[in-house]
């Protein structure tokens, strides 16, 4: 279980959080409607919506909370339509789902907004903490590195807050409210805001109050983007709300927390904390994306989400932890004549490390700086851990073979199927032919 949980949350499948769907002229058809017709009548089912026992599905907790399934127009036909042609993305985010939709449904619930909100990173990210796009947005709700900053998300060396569950799960959500109260509490547009700025978004109504046009989302002139997000999430809401009138399956995810919390004590180790606790190292690492590198961070929390059952075993781990096993560091100032071939000797540590630890790019120190020097540590586990997660994307050309198709680039380079198709301008519709060139942002080199 645990490696098709890893998988999914490693290998990207299906569309995903942006993908581009066709322009369509824009007419009275692409407006919002607000009829409320059965579901019977709507899409040919019976399905209750409102029982009384609870739920063991998540998926049937959030179906019988939503509205928004009745709202239906063009746009959000061919949203529909675009990921029902996808056979593994429902499989892909229900995999991921079981580690992260639970705790999103029960913020989301807390604040009484629509459950709706809680299929936002689906779109975003297809659940995959781990995502980061080609213009450096991160983390499940794909905030990128100014908001998160604007938002007052921590970020550093050692921990981005915009790939922590909890911490951008609360902050997107405070972002949407805030939204909502400043676009007249019209959710399409605290999500086209939430998409595309709110800036962008005020400046298209006052654009069409000045032509005398109606100002809802439906009938601004936004980017091709934002045109194309809200139905996007509009038709999610309907494929799960609906999935035997659209003859799929939903595989089910447990109506139950994914993870308890971990006191560490101070800072640790990832992988000595995977053994105190009993569980695999992908298992930590998916349930902590906010930790970037082979130790938890020293300005954060001392905690770790572990998965339910193993907090007991760590907590009496910790417990017998002593100095020598924690992660500790000194301070060397450098001196005339050092380089870091020697003080990584002198210290018994490896060079790579020093650079990743100091942020030394190549091999110039200099005289009268001071180094930090972790000292206690597994170091070839903690050197193999450093980069994890944390490349900027690198920018490379691939020539497109025989036999290839979207679905297998994006899984051999561990990038999205929407991505690829945005960063070259493609037809999703359309076969890839031989030979054809396409640029990628790829992490890792």
């Amino acid at each position: 279980m645990l490696r098709r949980i890893f998988a999914a949350i490693s290998i990207v499948a299906s569309v995903a959080a942006c993908q581009s769907l066709p322009d369509q002229p824009r007419s009275t058809s692409d407006r919002e409607t607000y009829t409320e017709p059965s579901p019977k009548e709507m899409f040919g089912s019976d399905q209750a919506i409102a029982e009384t026992n609870p739920p063991k599905d998540l998926w049937e907790r959030i179906r019988r909370q939503m509205t928004w399934q009745k709202i239906h127009n063009q746009q959000v036909g061919q949203a529909r339509d675009h990921y029902l042609r996808q056979p593994n993305y429902l499989p892909v985010v229900s995999e991921r789902a079981s580690l992260y939709l639970h705790y999103i449904v029960e913020e989301v619930e807390k604040r009484d907004i629509p459950i709706e909100l809680a299929l936002l990173p689906l779109v975003e990210s297809t659940l995959n903490p781990f995502a980061v796009s080609s213009e450096s947005a991160a983390g499940l709700w794909q905030i990128m590195p100014a908001t998160g900053r604007w938002l007052g998300l921590y970020s550093d060396w050692w921990y981005d807050g915009r790939r922590d569950l909890r911490a951008s799960t609360d902050t997107a959500l405070d972002y949407l409210e805030s939204l909502h109260k400043e676009f007249d509490e019209d959710w399409m547009l605290a999500l086209a805001a939430y998409n595309a700025g709110k800036g962008r978004v005020g400046r298209a109504r006052r654009a069409n109050e000045k032509q005398g046009l109606p100002t809802d989302y439906w009938s601004l002139k936004l980017p091709r983007e934002t045109r194309h997000y809200v139905p996007r999430l509009l038709a999610l809401t309907q494929i799960v709300a609906f999935p035997e009138a659209f003859d799929v399956e939903i595989p089910p995810v447990a109506n139950a927390p994914a993870f308890e919390i971990g006191n560490t004590g101070g800072q640790i180790e990832l992988a000595r904390a995977a053994s105190l606790a009993g569980i695999d190292l992908n298992m930590v690492q998916a349930l902590n994306p906010g930790q970037l590198r082979w130790a938890t961070s020293p300005e954060t929390a001392p905690e770790l989400l572990l998965p339910l059952g193993s907090a007991a075993a760590f907590h009496a781990g910790v417990a017998q932890l002593t100095d020598a096993d924690r992660v500790r560091w000194e301070h060397y100032r450098i001196e005339s004549g050092d380089n870091l071939i020697r003080i990584a000797r002198k210290f018994d540590t490896e060079v790579e490390l020093l650079r990743q630890v100091n942020d030394i790019r190549g091999s110039m120190i200099r005289a009268g700086d001071t180094l930090m020097i972790p000292q206690g540590s597994d170091w070839a586990t903690s050197l193999a851990m450093a980069d994890r997660s944390n490349d900027e994307p690198t920018r490379r050309g691939y020539r497109v073979r025989r036999g290839d198709s979207l679905y297998r680039i994006a899984g051999r380079f561990k990038i999205s199927v929407h991505d690829i198709i945005a960063w070259n301008s493609l037809d999703p519709n359309a076969y890839l032919q031989p030979g054809q060139r396409l640029t990628l942002y790829v992490s890792g080199g």
